[in-house]
């Protein structure tokens, strides 16, 4: 009885706030939608107005841009295994829903991620009727998971990873906590520490098993004609990229940059294609010279070039001499620093990597990236490796020997996926 009122107690909180939040977000879709209004009819999928899909369909959850190349690998081996099945991929973000759009043309399908609210994604899961859903990583959807168990739906939140803060937020709520993991099918986690913050949240023994991180698991492919191009902007200059930065980032970096110039192009991509305007004139604020990489002019005497494209960054990470991954000088907790691994570049990042805590950890253990405490640090540390090429050599290639030392969670995440699909 005690099991039973209190969790009951929390569905039922749960959906009231969803109700009560829903006008406030579809107001703030409305409201980015008249900057962007090509992107207006898509508000209805947000509630569940979609086409119904018909055959056997497997669903994969990426809510954004990073997680969706992550998963590209994990995509691509479903596509070739499963030729029969149509393939869903959702997101939340519009950066994400460009870059499946873009990277995989009409060879899926691709609708936004429901608002998890209990009446619209009553609708989205009978329109899709997955024959099995993958969420990734972090993508726990009460409404969502609740749905698809009662619909006997296999559901696997794969490569799955829980921080600390994370484990500590799901704790204040324990039961509801409970009863929304032991609804998934099974919990394919990343390594040992994350598995045994799902067991502390009260996740049955049997609906956990560790498969590694499909992160490990990429391959990147370079853009021949995008690379010949920014090999042309960039004159054979050295180049230091900052990559996926955010609000206030730049700001640190350019005026460290006033401080301890480098003897190399900054080029900075913003995480967030609707900054590329704020970060421009920024630069030009300091009297930096400036280019965008969207002129595809040559960048002979810019100090700054502004990476304002999208699904480029491997392209970008081709040609830098130095990457630093950025959201790691805010509270953003990190990005991607895998990326940059797999062709062999010397990473730098900051101390805020709480999303990446254990690669960027292990990282550092193998002599594979440089921790910086600050901007200026970041921009001392970047002149140092700049002038110290073996140095470079040394930690870019000892990132990759890290990074395949690690392959193989795709293989064991498809394993576990053949036994419901």
């Amino acid at each position: 009885m005690n099991a039973i009122i209190p969790l009951s107690m929390n569905q039922i909180l749960y959906s009231l706030i969803g109700y009560l939040l829903l006008p406030f977000m579809l107001l703030r879709l409305i409201i980015k939608n008249l900057k962007t209004p090509v992107h207006k009819q898509r508000i209805g999928e947000r509630l569940g107005f979609i086409n119904a899909i018909q055959g056997n369909t497997i669903w994969v959850h990426c809510v954004s841009v990073g997680e969706f190349m992550a998963a590209i690998s994990l995509i691509d081996a479903l596509i070739a295994s499963y030729p029969t099945h149509k393939i869903l991929i959702t997101s939340t973000t519009k950066t994400g829903s460009n870059a499946i759009i873009e990277h995989y043309q009409n060879r899926v399908l691709h609708y936004y991620f429901p608002f998890d609210v209990d009446f619209i994604i009553r609708r989205y899961v009978k329109k899709v009727a997955p024959k099995i859903c993958l969420l990734l990583e972090t993508e726990i959807w009460p409404n969502l998971i609740s749905e698809l168990h009662k619909n006997g739906i296999p559901t696997l939140l794969i490569s799955a990873r829980l921080s600390q803060k994370s484990l500590a937020k799901y704790q204040k709520m324990p039961t509801f906590s409970r009863q929304i993991l032991n609804k998934l099918t099974l919990i394919a986690a990343q390594n040992q520490k994350s598995a045994e913050r799902f067991k502390k949240l009260g996740t049955a023994d049997d609906k956990i098993i560790i498969t590694g991180n499909i992160k490990f698991d990429q391959n990147p492919k370079l853009n021949s004609a995008v690379s010949k191009q920014l090999k042309n902007i960039v004159c054979k200059r050295k180049v230091v990229v900052f990559a996926s930065t955010h609000k206030g980032e730049e700001r640190a970096i350019i005026d460290a940059y006033s401080k301890n110039p480098v003897a190399a192009i900054l080029l900075i991509i913003p995480r967030h294609p609707e900054r590329f305007d704020e970060v421009f004139k920024l630069a030009q604020k300091r009297n930096f010279s400036i280019s965008k990489r969207s002129e595809n002019q040559p960048c002979i005497d810019c100090k700054i070039l502004l990476g304002d494209s999208m699904g480029e960054m491997m392209d970008y990470f081709a040609i830098a001499d130095i990457v630093f991954m950025g959201g790691s000088l805010s509270n953003t907790g990190g990005h991607n620093m895998l990326e940059p691994a797999a062709l062999a570049k010397p990473i730098l990042f900051g101390e805020n990597v709480f999303n990446f805590s254990e690669i960027s950890a292990d990282l550092l253990a193998q002599n594979a990236a440089i921790q910086v405490q600050n901007a200026d640090d970041l921009l001392i540390k970047a002149s140092m490796l700049l002038n110290d090429r073996e140095k470079a050599k040394t930690l870019g290639n000892n990132a990759k020997k890290h990074l395949q030392s690690k392959q193989g969670a795709l293989n064991n995440t498809l394993q576990k996926i053949q036994l419901f699909c």
